[in-house]
């Protein structure tokens, strides 16, 4: 039987629900791939899986950074491997769950990620606060053509992020992910459905009765506002900018149906991807037989 599957697609699609009962079905336990819920303190925001929605299944890797740490991919590469490999070693099946595309591909794939330097960061962010991404995109495309064509001249986070592997290494920014090598054995779901936009707007509703403004204020006292990846999540964002007003509810609707978008056009391009509808009623029995 396969050891390590997969969970994966757009926001609000089902993962969590279906993952935990995979769990009861195949002896599992989880393995989070959502970047915003290794965050501390960022539960309602997150749909981050309660005690009860967890069931009694183990969940690893959430809870892992404060909200004023960056994100880092190859820091959390490292901890759900560990994470997968301890699971594994127990005699058991790992669910890797989540949305975010390449923290999926960081644990299932051969995969390498040039590390950071904080000065340098720094350093390159006050320039692009300074300068705007244009300039530095300029800058960019005279070092790394190929980088710099494969990325937005708008998009001044991986803009920063191009030069400073640029600098550091003196080799080319990879703009474009190598061609998969599997690490594990591994079968990956991907969820989908064709509701998704309503059940996207259902649930920035229930994030607002569940407390996200009142839980976006205690982080702020902690300091999200200059969290650089923390501060920029949905609903985060939005009702940091606007409050707790309609038009914050309205923006993280759209901001997340945006996502989605992209969501599936990452996972789309993976064709070890199994897609099935998750509104099947029999959905947990095609998953599970097509795991055995």
């Amino acid at each position: 039987m396969t050891r390590l599957v997969a969970v994966v697609g757009p926001t609000a699609a089902g993962k969590t629900a279906l993952a935990v009962e995979l769990a009861h079905r195949l002896g599992g336990e989880v393995v989070n791939a959502d970047s915003m819920q290794l965050y501390r303190g960022m539960d309602v925001g997150t749909a981050k899986p309660t005690a009860a929605e967890r069931r009694g299944v183990p969940h690893h890797v959430l809870d892992v950074w404060d909200v004023t740490e960056r994100a880092s991919v190859a820091a959390y590469q490292r901890l759900a491997r560990d994470a997968v490999d301890a699971v594994l070693a127990r005699g058991r099946t790992a669910l890797l769950v989540g949305g975010s595309g390449l923290y999926v591909r960081a644990v299932v794939d051969e995969l390498e990620f040039p590390g950071t330097d904080d000065a340098l960061r720094a350093r390159l962010e006050d320039e692009l606060a300074a300068a705007g991404p244009a300039a530095l995109h300029a800058r960019l495309a005279a070092v790394d053509p190929a980088a710099a064509a494969g990325i937005l001249p708008s998009n001044g986070r991986k803009i920063v992020r191009a030069l400073e592997v640029r600098e550091l290494t003196g080799r080319p920014f990879v703009a474009t992910l190598p061609a998969p090598v599997d690490r594990y054995d591994t079968v990956q779901v991907g969820l989908d459905r064709a509701d998704l936009d309503d059940r996207v707007a259902a649930r920035v509703d229930r994030m607002w009765a569940a407390g996200l403004v009142g839980e976006v204020r205690a982080l702020a006292a902690r300091g999200l506002r200059d969290g650089p990846t923390a501060s920029r999540a949905l609903g985060y964002q939005q009702v940091l900018a606007l409050g707790d007003t309609p038009e914050a509810r309205a923006e993280t609707v759209r901001a997340t149906r945006r996502f989605v978008r992209r969501q599936r056009s990452w996972f789309r391009r993976d064709d070890r991807v199994h897609w099935l509808d998750a509104a099947a009623p029999d959905l947990p029995e095609r998953v599970s037989t097509l795991v055995r």
